[in-house]
This record gives C-alpha cells, sequence and structure tokens, in this order.
C-alpha cells in the first residue's frame, strides 16, 4: 500500500512559479520502482495528464500543454516526487493530484492517487 500526500499549492500571478511537492510513504520510491505522474482538474473538466517520471529518474513525459514550462522530479532519498512549474498561465489553475503505478509514461493509469493541492493563478 502506498501513502501519497501533495502540498506547495496556492494563489500565485500569471508569469509566477509553484514548487508542488508529493511525499510517499508506505513503499520506499527506491524499491517499489513506481513510476510517478502529476494529474490536474480544472473545474467543470476531466482529470488531465501533466507529466510523468520513471522510477529510474532517466526518463520523463509532459503533456504538450506544459512543456518547457513544468519540470517533474524525485528524490528517492526523501521519497519525494516534485512538480515544478514556472511561467504560470491562468489556464494552468486546477487541482494538482500525484499518482503511483507501474504504467509506462505514455500512456500513464494511476493506482494510487494523493488528495490533491489547489494551484490557481490569478491574471
Amino acid at each position: 500500500q502506498v501513502q501519497l500526500v501533495e502540498s506547495g499549492g496556492g494563489l500565485v500571478q500569471a508569469g509566477g512559479s509553484l514548487r508542488l511537492s508529493c511525499a510517499v510513504s508506505g513503499r520506499p520510491l527506491s524499491s517499489s520502482k513506481y513510476n510517478m505522474a502529476w494529474f490536474r482538474q480544472a473545474p467543470g473538466k476531466e482529470r488531465e495528464f501533466v507529466a510523468a517520471i520513471t522510477w529510474s529518474g532517466d526518463s520523463t513525459h509532459y503533456a504538450d500543454s506544459v512543456k518547457g514550462r513544468f519540470t517533474i522530479a524525485k528524490d528517492n532519498a526523501k521519497n519525494t516526487v516534485y512538480l515544478q512549474m514556472n511561467s504560470l498561465k491562468p489556464d494552468d489553475t486546477a487541482v494538482y493530484y500525484c499518482a503511483a503505478s507501474y504504467s509506462n509514461l505514455q500512456t500513464y493509469v494511476g493506482d494510487y492517487w494523493g488528495q490533491g493541492t489547489q494551484v490557481t493563478v490569478s491574471s
């Protein structure tokens, strides 16, 4: 069993930056070999994929809408996954969720989910 807890959300102006964190407990990242991902869900919209990273950290995959602005990373020693978000736009406003699974990055389906953290970008 894996527990995921997101943090770092908040209110930021357009053009600003935020770093989200996802604390993983229950199974260490280094041994579980889960691929990790971030998704988001805006009001009235379906949950959408944002970014994913392999358990080894040697490969990443991004949605076209965030490519070049967002960076996913992880620190196995801290059992934490990060999402660095730069050049934020109002369209990035959503609840952001962390996920864990053995899915490949391009067709990621999460098995475990966090509770989400709200990101609001003002214009």
